[in-house]
């Protein structure tokens, strides 16, 4: 039986006129990906939930966990909230030698094919294919060549179909995954260093992207599966670095924009759209952006949540010395200190600098340390303390006044999970502005 992707219903209504869209959270927090599924309880709508390679893989990534846990994860989550199952969209997000770059082409090719074989197999539906990177032995003064990018993408797309015609044997109803390609792949998590101005894709190269890649799908007898390819990655002009947005510039992706709409069955896949404003957001989606990729702003937003309430926790039980504090913020401190190969390659400078980046750097590699056993005793130790009494509103009005509005208005309860996941759901609330037409800013 034939199931229509959402996806591709996406991309119909935005060749159409729409100015539709879906943003895609790429978290495997669990009160991120609550408060994705809270939201979209409110409008009915489906969510688009991705891990990324380095995150989640067949060596259990940075979170312990393969494709076929996260899945699982996710809909332990769904259950709680009743969330239906079937309004998920699970992504996978740079699946590709993104993690083994430092070895040569055909060991990163191998695991990149048990890779995306995995996240097939688990059911997820929407897979970026990137191959953007060099490996080891690729030539290192040079630019990689598309051809060579698009080859390899072709390689990891057969894979994935080989892996989704076994699923089929045992599902009968599972959905086609649909593709994301390019060449142009804005690195995962924001860029290392500020940059003075950043490089719109040239209508020449998104076009040379796309012919390069369907006759790399000519080769491997893909050509029907070119039908299932929705998206291509582009960079148009948006990026976050550790203290630096560079925001959606229309004008200058104005020609992009038009090239795209020679291709029926093409929309654009924005990456590093976190930070953006909602008017940008939205007008990317109206260009044809119409799939926006967040990350880190999400647990940007959730570490912005934990420090307020550290700080709520702080002037409650400053003097009560029957309750121990969490010490939040100093244990996740501590840990980032002690094992710094989440961020030394991203924070930079005089000692002072670094320690303010590491608490409230754009890239937020905080994200790194929460699943570390110690940060998350320290994390639910500070969410039982503040279940010990009501959270008076002035302290609430100091530290977090978007969520005291809302307590004001009934909107929200005022313990601290609410809290937490509401400073989130603020950032989520600038993407459904964006996504959904007609839609007003919240």
């Amino acid at each position: 039986m034939y199931i229509k992707h959402p996806l591709k219903d996406l991309v119909e209504k935005q060749k159409n006129g729409l100015a539709c869209g879906i943003y895609s959270a790429c978290s495997a927090d669990k009160f991120v990906i609550t408060a994705v599924m809270e939201r979209a309880l409110i409008d009915n709508e489906h969510v688009l939930i991705e891990a990324t390679a380095n995150q989640v893989n067949q060596f259990g990534g940075y979170t312990g966990m393969r494709p076929a846990d996260f899945r699982e994860f996710v809909y332990s989550l769904a259950a709680k909230i009743g969330f239906p199952q079937t309004k998920i969209i699970f992504g996978g997000d740079h699946l590709g030698p993104l993690t083994w770059n430092s070895e040569d082409a055909n060991s990163a090719m191998q695991k990149s094919k048990e890779l995306i074989r995995e996240y097939v197999m688990a059911g997820f539906t929407k897979i970026h294919i990137d191959t953007s990177m060099k490996l080891a032995d690729d030539q290192q003064n040079t630019p990689l060549d598309t051809e060579i990018i698009a080859t390899r993408g072709a390689m990891l797309c057969k894979e994935a179909e080989l892996a989704f015609t076994e699923l089929r044997k045992d599902k009968p109803d599972a959905i086609n995954p649909v593709y994301v390609v390019g060449s142009e792949v804005p690195i995962p998590g924001g860029s290392q260093e500020v940059e003075e101005g950043i490089h719109v894709t040239k209508v020449m190269d998104f076009e040379r992207t796309i012919e390069t890649f369907k006759k790399a799908f000519q080769k491997y007898q893909l050509d029907v599966v070119w039908d299932n390819v929705i998206a291509v990655v582009v960079q148009p002009g948006v990026e976050f670095g550790n203290e630096s947005i560079h925001e959606y510039k229309r004008s200058a992706a104005q020609e992009l924009s038009a090239a795209l709409k020679r291709y029926p069955g093409l929309i654009f896949e924005g990456h590093s759209t976190d930070y953006q404003p909602a008017h940008a957001l939205r007008e990317m989606v109206e260009d044809g952006i119409a799939i926006l990729k967040v990350g880190p702003a999400l647990t940007f937003a959730l570490r912005e949540g934990l420090f307020a309430l550290s700080y709520m926790e702080s002037e409650l039980f400053r003097f009560n010395y029957n309750v121990e504090q969490s010490r939040f913020m100093e244990v996740l401190d501590y840990y980032m200190v002690n094992n710094p190969d989440n961020w030394k390659n991203h924070y930079h400078g005089e000692p002072a600098k670094i320690r303010y980046a590491r608490k409230f750097s754009f890239s937020d590699r905080c994200r790194y340390y929460l699943p570390v056993r110690e940060v998350q005793y320290a994390f639910d130790k500070l969410i039982k303390n503040l279940h010990l009494v009501d959270i008076p509103l002035s302290l609430i009005s100091q530290f977090m006044p978007m969520q005291y509005k809302k307590i004001q208005n009934g909107l929200l309860k005022r313990d601290p999970e609410s809290l937490l996941k509401d400073r989130i759901i603020n950032c989520i609330d600038d993407y459904m502005y964006a996504v959904k037409p007609g839609s007003v800013c919240r």
